[in-house]
């Protein structure tokens, strides 16, 4: 693996610069892999940060002491060549050794840990992290606009997970507010208790339209509304159990929802559940001296530097009732309380960056130091999703939709072969198509969400990922019975064989910059440039007509780490049994 290489390198520079070894291994790089491109060189130091920190003197030509560093590091069995670049020294490994590390812990039967032992993560936070995302409005259907906040969350918890970390995943539903006012009088007057049975949340919508279309005239339905919310508010029995109910009809159907995303919770929380709590954070501020009262007569906090009122946060209103921040702030210390977390992390979009940086500066106002390792990770819109019938509203739409499309075009290709269950397949490509469409590109940007370059067989695109996967599959089927460890790794020299290898040495860079970042484009790039690489190798390196050793090694042992890699990191992706498409999928989908 990578680690082996980086070790090897840092003990030689460890010795050459008198420094400890450790200095030296999260500063050497693997050298990205392009297209068609004979690279010699596996491993990178850039001699910049050297010079900063310390290691190398600061001033000087940088280039003449990049030579010097060069000459002193003498090849050796496994570092073949050492070279000068711009301010850089290149390292090229010892090609037989390249395989065999790479390939070693596939032999070992322990391939689902490749590239998760490196020394890169010894720097990063380990313990509990706590991530809330997805976080709809109960009593509605799913709307589309929750996709994105539910894939990111989903794919950070995932990659936290698989990093060691303790990961409780929380959903915190929006249950509160003068809107189950609204909901709760609307439904004594136009409920029916056998359409909640049939289509749950399909007929609280039409009872919420209703009752908001009659409180815009009746003076009634609004009094009904207040009324019902002061009922919930004192927690008289009869309204608390007909919201009590709202909310489970709502997290059942939720969860169908959440399972054709591969998504699941630890916890389902919600605003409700920190009614007392905000009251209890109003009395602490109050004690601190924190709450003040501004002009119009709410309850703000100073969060100017200079304590001049110049920039508040109001966290109560005139008639005394509390805001969605002031349960957030109450949410969070319970949390902290409850779940001892060493980090949390929010998931919504980039309007509510202003939200958070306020939360977590009126966290650490209060005392609560804790509030540093708290984080937004916020997102930008999806632009133009359609289906055929007009604008998206709700996410089901949407699934349904990516299922029907390919679905068609599976049944619109020449290759497709009859499958047990087609819509399955297409269910399980369609939905994998939108995810990886929402993640190839940075967070923080709008993208315009386009069905027919996002089902695309070629290109950047979840099919093209899923049939390079169900290749793979065929291809270890197709081979049982072969001895992963009996090869000779001196037989992998074709350079396209080279390539594959060399890209897999940057799998834990990609891991690291991920967990810094929390962008999943990372680590979506890199299985999809590794899935260019493998269909050339599908080309070039036939199996059919080579001698069975030489076979045998390329195109069956880099398959089986290639296969593994890649079918580890699409699944904790995605995070869903049955994702990766199997061998008799293979040929289900158009490819030109």
């Amino acid at each position: 693996m990578a680690c082996f290489f980086r070790r090897q390198i840092a003990v030689k520079l460890a010795k050459t610069l008198q420094q400890p070894e450790e200095v030296f291994v999260p500063a050497l790089t693997a050298v990205p892999i392009f297209k068609k491109q004979q690279q010699s060189t596996d491993f990178r130091l850039s001699l910049g940060p050297l010079r900063i920190c310390g290691i190398l003197p600061p001033s000087g030509d940088i280039q003449l002491q990049t030579e010097d560093l060069a000459a002193q590091l003498k090849p050796d069995s496994v570092v073949e060549d050492v070279s000068a670049g711009h301010g850089v020294i290149n390292f090229a490994v010892n090609r037989r050794l390249l395989a065999e590390k790479l390939l070693e812990p596939f032999g070992k039967g322990e391939g689902d840990q490749f590239g998760l032992n490196s020394q890169l993560f010894s720097s990063l936070r380990r313990g509990t992290t706590l991530v809330e995302y997805s976080s709809p409005n109960i009593a509605k259907k799913f709307h589309a606009g929750h996709l994105r906040s539910t894939i990111i969350g989903n794919f950070i918890a995932n990659l936290k997970e698989a990093l060691g970390n303790d990961v409780i995943r929380m959903n915190y539903l929006g249950d509160w507010g003068m809107q189950f006012g609204l909901l709760g009088a609307g439904f004594s007057r136009f409920g029916c208790i056998e359409k909640l049975k049939q289509n749950p949340l399909q007929h609280l919508f039409e009872v919420y339209v209703q009752a908001n279309k009659e409180a815009e005239h009746n003076e009634d339905m609004k009094e009904a509304a207040r009324d019902f919310f002061r009922q919930l508010e004192q927690h008289e029995s009869g309204a608390v159990s007909l919201w009590q109910q709202f909310r489970e009809i709502t997290v059942k159907e939720y969860q169908q929802v959440y399972k054709r995303l591969g998504v699941h919770f630890d916890v389902y929380g919600g605003e409700s559940f920190h009614q007392d709590q905000a009251q209890e954070v109003l009395q602490e501020l109050r004690r601190q001296g924190l709450l003040k009262v501004s002009e119009k007569g709410t309850g703000v906090i100073d969060l100017s530097p200079d304590g001049d009122m110049t920039n508040v946060c109001t966290i109560l209103r005139s008639d005394g009732t509390t805001l969605y921040i002031t349960r957030d702030i109450a949410a969070a210390i319970n949390r902290k309380e409850k779940h001892r977390f060493d980090e949390m992390i929010y998931v919504t979009d980039k309007s509510q960056e202003n939200h958070f940086n306020q939360l977590f500066q009126i966290l650490l106002i209060m005392g609560h130091s804790w509030a540093g390792n708290c984080r937004h990770v916020p997102f930008g819109l999806v632009q133009g999703m359609k289906t055929r019938t007009g604008d998206v509203v709700f996410l089901e739409d949407v699934l349904d939709e990516a299922r029907a499309r390919m679905l068609h075009n599976m049944n619109q290709s020449n290759n497709t072969k009859e499958l047990e269950n087609p819509e399955d397949t297409a269910e399980k490509v369609g939905i994998s198509a939108l995810i990886v469409q929402d993640f190839k590109g940075p967070l923080q940007s709008d993208y315009k969400f386009d069905w027919d370059r996002m089902l695309q067989a070629q290109g950047d695109t979840g099919v093209f990922l899923q049939y390079t996967h169900a290749r793979l599959c065929s291809l270890m089927q197709r081979n049982k019975g072969v001895e992963e460890a009996t090869f000779n790794p001196s037989l992998l020299r074709e350079q396209t064989s080279i390539i594959i290898l060399q890209h897999l040495l940057r799998y834990d860079e990609v891991l690291y910059q991920s967990a810094n970042d929390l962008q999943p484009k990372h680590l979506v790039n890199f299985l999809l440039k590794l899935c260019h690489f493998i269909s050339s190798a599908h080309r070039e390196l036939p199996v059919k007509g080579s001698p069975q050793d030489v076979a045998q090694v390329p195109k069956f042992s880099v398959w089986v780490s290639v296969a593994k890699t890649k079918t580890r990191s699409h699944s904790r992706l995605v995070n869903r049994r049955g994702y990766g498409c199997s061998a008799a999928r293979a040929q289900s989908w158009p490819m030109g």
